[in-house]
């Protein structure tokens, strides 16, 4: 069983920079796996925010974060990051990562991964 685990969550004024990081553990080939950042303000739906495929050779950006936010991975470290610049209040959100066994592919759609973690709070004050 994968377990994910989120961490690097916090509360950062507009303009600044928090870096997500999600450590992964159970499964011996976590890192042939894809990953992904979704993110779930208040009372709105999860969203896509960025995807990376098993070995880090191709990445996906939602719109709203391109240009500002970086993904990658370690895989020997069995984890991945996601870097966040000019943070701003609509940024604001519990920010999910997610593992799919399929790793050349780029999901944006919750239901095409199949582990994810618990969450970390990401606020932006304005």
């Amino acid at each position: 069983q994968v377990e994910l685990v989120e961490s690097g969550g916090g509360l950062v004024q507009a303009g600044g920079s928090l870096r997500l990081s999600c450590a992964s553990s159970g499964a011996d080939f976590i890192s042939t796996y894809a990953m992904g950042w979704f993110r779930q303000a208040s009372r709105k739906e999860r969203e896509f925010v960025a995807a990376i495929t098993w070995n880090g050779g191709r990445t996906a950006y939602a719109d709203s974060v391109k240009g500002r936010f970086t993904i990658s991975r370690n895989n020997a470290r069995n984890t991945m990051y996601l870097q966040m610049n000019s943070l701003k209040p609509e940024d604001m959100a519990v920010y999910y990562c997610a593992a799919s066994r399929q790793g050349e592919r780029l999901w944006s759609t919750t239901n095409e991964y199949d582990y994810w973690g618990q969450g970390t709070q990401v606020t932006v004050s304005s």
